[in-house]
C-alpha cells in the first residue's frame, strides 16, 4: 500500500482535511491528491464522471451529497472494523459511508440587538411578523438545506414553503454563513441560523473583544435543532481499494479525531473518548445526530428553495 496514491473530492473544511491528509500521509506512506470544493458540485461531478472518474474517496460536509452518490451505486461498503469505530447512528444504514465528525444547527443573534427574553425557540418563529428586517439567511449554504427538509418532514411541503416565503419576506440574502455570522457580529442584522462552527472562527477572526454576538439552540425536537455529520465514502470505481479504506479507517482513529477536536475547523469528533474541549457546548448536550435517512438527497428541499425564489 505505501507508495500508492488516492485521490480524494472533498466538500469539508480545507485546513483540517490537509492536517488529517499530512498525518495519513506519514502513517500510511500513501500519497493523498486532494480536490476541494462545494460538496454539491463534487458530488455532481462524480455523477457526470460516473465509473471513470479519478476520485477515489468523496467527503462530504453533510449527508445529502453522500447518499446521492449511494442511491447511484457508486459508493463501496466501508469495512466493518472502520464502521464499528463510531455510533452505527452517525453512519449510513446500509454501511456505504462513515461518519467522521458532527456539528449542530445554531441561531447566532447579536447581544446588543436581541434580549435573551425575546429568542426564538423554534426556527419556525423567524418567519414571523417579530423578524421582519431583522434576520439574515444564506440558503445557497449546503448546510441549510437539512434543515428544509426537517421542516418539509415536520410540517409538510406545503406549510414548509410558506415558512421559506416568510423568511425570504422577513429577511437579508447573504452569499455565504461566513458573511451571515459577520453581519450579525456587526449588528447589521439580528440573528441567523449558522452551523456552530462559523460563530467560533468569526471569534477567532476577530478576536474576543470583537465579539457582539452569541449562539442559542432551538428546543430539542424542533426542526432547527440539528445534528448533522460530515462523512467519507469509498467510489465503487476506485482502483486503490485498500488505500481507500485505510484512509477511512485512520480518519475514525484516535489520532485523526484528536486532530478534529483541536483543530480551527471547531467541529465535534466523532470517536467515545475525544472530546472537544474548544467547544462550550459537548455533543452529548447538543442533541442526537439525525439519521441520515431523514435527510435523504436533499432534492426535494432544493425545489422547494427555488419555488419561492431563494436560490436560482
Amino acid at each position: 500500500m505505501a507508495g500508492q496514491s488516492i485521490t480524494v473530492y472533498s466538500g469539508q473544511h480545507q485546513q483540517t482535511v490537509q492536517a488529517l491528509v499530512k498525518d495519513f500521509e506519514t502513517k500510511s506512506g500513501v500519497t493523498v491528491n486532494v480536490r476541494s470544493g462545494d460538496e454539491a458540485e463534487l458530488a455532481n461531478q462524480v455523477l457526470t464522471e460516473g465509473k471513470a472518474s479519478p476520485a477515489d474517496v468523496f467527503f462530504a460536509e453533510n449527508p445529502p451529497a453522500l447518499t446521492t452518490l449511494e442511491e447511484k451505486g457508486l459508493l463501496t461498503k466501508v469495512n466493518a472494523s472502520t464502521l464499528s469505530a463510531v455510533p452505527a447512528s452517525d453512519s449510513a444504514a446500509a454501511g456505504d459511508w462513515v461518519g467522521v465528525s458532527a456539528r449542530s444547527a445554531a441561531f447566532a443573534y447579536n447581544t446588543g440587538s436581541v434580549p435573551a427574553a425575546q429568542l426564538p425557540t423554534s426556527v419556525k418563529d423567524l418567519a414571523g411578523a417579530a423578524w421582519k428586517g431583522k434576520l439574515g439567511i444564506a440558503p445557497s449554504e449546503t448546510d441549510f438545506t437539512p434543515i428544509v427538509t426537517r421542516m418539509i418532514k415536520s410540517v409538510g411541503a406545503d406549510a414548509a414553503k410558506t415558512w421559506l416565503q416568510g423568511l425570504k419576506a422577513n429577511g437579508k440574502v447573504y452569499g455565504s454563513n461566513e458573511d451571515l455570522i459577520a453581519a450579525i457580529n456587526k449588528g447589521e442584522i439580528a440573528g441567523g441560523v449558522v452551523d456552530h462552527y462559523y460563530w467560533y472562527r468569526m471569534r477567532d477572526e476577530v478576536g474576543a473583544g470583537s465579539v457582539h454576538s452569541a449562539l442559542s439552540f432551538f428546543a430539542a425536537g424542533d426542526p432547527g435543532s440539528l445534528v448533522d455529520v460530515s462523512g467519507v465514502g469509498i467510489l465503487s470505481s476506485s482502483k486503490h481499494q485498500a488505500a481507500a479504506q485505510a484512509f477511512l479507517a485512520y480518519l475514525v482513529s484516535q489520532p485523526a479525531q484528536q486532530i478534529i477536536a483541536t483543530s480551527q475547523s471547531y467541529e465535534y469528533p466523532l470517536l467515545a473518548d475525544v472530546t472537544a474541549a474548544k467547544l462550550n457546548k459537548p455533543l452529548s448536550a447538543a442533541g442526537p445526530v439525525v439519521p441520515a435517512t431523514d435527510l435523504g438527497d436533499g432534492k426535494q428541499a432544493l425545489d422547494l428553495l427555488q419555488s419561492v425564489g431563494l436560490l436560482s
